[in-house]
């Protein structure tokens, strides 16, 4: 399988250490839904489709990273920006990431998964061995508890 790995990864990503990534990182999350792999059709199929989607996601945070100005590698910078209301950004970004470190480790996972690697309710459910009605609501209450705590904090 790790050859058709390759082969998907390359006609995607030009750099054969993002493409060994990628294809390392399919396998890790083949093994972390082992016990639930019998679940699944061709487990072959399952580990293209999530090789497609790293390499997808690594494309995504290239372009974003190399098209969007940055101020202080991480906030974009605006016209009126002082250097109080930067500051100010980047103590919330700090504040809201304390917050999801709280998060249970499964609400961790599946925000994550929806927010930054961009999958889809149903592709998390099918990766979890969960549904995508619990997915749903893991992600709802997980926003909430973001929102509360973060609105308690300013």
């Amino acid at each position: 399988m790790r050859g058709k790995l390759e082969a998907c990864a390359r006609r995607l990503l030009d750099d054969p250490q993002d493409v060994e990534d990628a294809v390392q990182e399919t396998f890790l999350k083949l093994w972390f839904i082992r016990e639930e792999l019998d679940q699944y059709d061709s487990v072959e199929a399952l580990a293209v489709q999530i090789t497609k989607h790293l390499c997808i996601n690594k494309l995504r945070a290239f372009k974003i990273h190399n098209e969007e100005p940055i101020c202080d590698n991480e906030f974009k910078m605006e016209s009126n920006d002082t250097p109080y209301s930067i500051l100010e950004r980047k103590d919330s970004v700090h504040q809201l990431m304390q917050i999801v470190d709280g998060l249970p480790k499964l609400q961790q996972t599946i925000l994550k998964m929806k927010h930054v690697e961009g999958f889809e309710v149903s592709e998390i459910a099918a990766l979890t061995g969960s549904t995508a009605d619990a997915i749903r609501v893991s992600l709802s209450r997980a926003r909430k508890k973001i929102k509360d705590e973060f609105l308690k904090i300013q």
